[in-house]
């Protein structure tokens, strides 16, 4: 299955499921000039700036970063970490945009559904996909209780090093792509591709 995500271009542009979503259908663009801070892009509907636009270099390397936490993992799995994470974040448009992008990927609607609550359907899901999840939430709320070592030392017994850093590079990524999502207040929906 082809990674829907590719790196940054010889041009220095970045496509990717965050990247090609960044600029909503039908949501017109100002722009306004702040009091010594340059031109800001804005998206008119919201008030809120355009991260792509304001900080293109920061974003293509949240992109790039993105690109290679996914390499080599099974897309199916990479799906359902973001999904848990956005439901964690109440990231509407993350979650919007993954549970898509897993019914495109093959994923069946009722793992989609239970993605919530996957500890109380258990036989949905593999092991080691149910030892990701349970690292997604620990990662994603880590500030009540950090990382459980018993939760670490199920995940490191079902992925390798590498593995087990990307899932982590993973779980990072979409956490970062969530509060990019909430903190602009993009609109469940209105991603373009």
């Amino acid at each position: 299955m082809t990674n829907p995500l590719t790196a940054a271009t010889a041009t220095g542009t970045a496509t990717a499921t965050h990247a090609r979503a960044e600029a909503p259908v039908g949501v017109g663009v100002g722009v306004g000039v702040g009091a010594g801070a340059g031109v800001r892009a804005r998206v008119a509907e919201n008030g809120r700036l355009d991260f792509a636009k304001s900080a293109p270099k920061v974003f293509r390397a949240l992109v790039g970063f993105d690109a290679a936490a996914r390499e080599g993992l099974d897309p199916a799995l990479v799906e359902l970490i973001q999904i848990r994470a956005s439901h964690l974040n109440h990231c509407a448009y993350c979650l919007h945009m993954h549970t898509n992008d897993a019914r495109r990927a093959g994923e069946c609607e009722d793992r989609l559904h239970l993605v919530a609550v996957w500890r109380e359907a258990p036989h949905f899901f593999t092991e080691r996909e149910r030892a990701a999840l349970a690292l997604t939430e620990a990662v994603t709320l880590v500030a009540d209780r950090g990382v459980p070592a018993d939760v670490y030392a199920e995940a490191a017994a079902h992925f390798d090093d590498t593995e087990l850093a990307r899932v982590l590079a993973l779980i990072f990524a979409i956490n970062t792509w969530n509060r990019v999502a909430l903190s602009t207040a993009k609109v469940a929906g209105t991603d373009t591709r």
